[in-house]
């Protein structure tokens, strides 16, 4: 596949956008992911890609929220090895999925991802609970981990939507403070995806002059793009995300059955 100026010009700005959306609302991945199909590369490929490239610019939203990550209980590191084990498990399923079944599936999973990610704040909303400390106990740690278990499963097969559903096992642990949970979110979200974008990268499934221009676009998206999204608005970024994420997964079931 042949890297030109104008594919390379789309895949910055695509991950430049990614990148400014992921620290302001999340959601990055219905651009990049399903750019990187349009533009020819192979749906497998593509989401291992797409999750390497993307990476980088967590680690830039994980280091502005550092301040929240230090004043977190422990106790809540005990849902960093759920995350890396599904990771790992999720990314092995990837790699083993036939890619007729992958290509199936990437119009439902997007579509899925978008609906999570439309119903974020009514269920952000209905996750701030009375009593957290009820939610303290080893069970309901146990029942975190389970859960967070299966997010990184899905995080690691496909990755887009899971900061919602890991805002649900925080809320289990009684965690109320947004701006701490969007810290572990993203540093969670960090270990999922780093594990699977280790083994994407051993396994040889990630296009590489496709990565290192969206790697810089997502970075700079992380730092400077965010504020171009805050000026438009919350509301207003996540309003494109949804139309986005909808339009592509339209686009992407005509393409499935023209293709058939």
């Amino acid at each position: 596949m042949t890297l030109t100026l104008a594919t390379g010009v789309l895949l910055f700005f695509a991950a430049v956008a990614g990148g400014a959306i992921n620290s302001v609302a999340g959601g990055g991945t219905l651009l990049t992911f399903p750019t990187l199909i349009w533009l020819g590369l192979p749906s497998i490929n593509a989401n291992a890609t797409s999750t390497v490239a993307i990476w980088p610019g967590t680690v830039g939203t994980i280091w502005g929220y550092r301040q929240d990550l230090r004043a977190s209980s422990p106790r809540m590191l005990a849902l960093v090895f759920p995350s890396v084990i599904g990771g790992i498990v999720g990314a092995l399923l990837l790699n083993r999925t036939p890619p007729a079944v992958f290509d199936a599936l990437v119009p439902f999973l997007i579509l899925f991802a978008t609906l999570l990610f439309m119903i974020q704040e009514p269920i952000r909303r209905r996750l701030k609970i009375s009593h957290p400390e009820s939610h303290k106990s080893t069970r309901w740690l146990i029942g975190a981990m389970t859960f967070q278990l299966f997010v990184a499963l899905y995080g690691g097969y496909f990755g887009a939507g899971i900061g919602i559903l890991m805002l649900a096992a925080m809320s289990i642990l009684g965690l109320s403070d947004i701006h701490q949970m969007n810290g572990l979110k993203n540093f969670f979200g960090g270990c999922i995806n780093g594990v699977a974008a280790f083994y994407f990268i051993w396994a040889r499934m990630v296009y590489w002059p496709f990565v290192v221009i969206m790697a810089l676009g997502a970075i700079a998206g992380g730092y400077s793009g965010a504020g171009v999204a805050r000026r438009i608005g919350r509301n207003a970024v996540r309003r494109i995300v949804i139309a986005i994420g909808f339009g592509m997964a339209v686009s992407l079931f005509v393409k499935f059955i023209l293709s058939r």
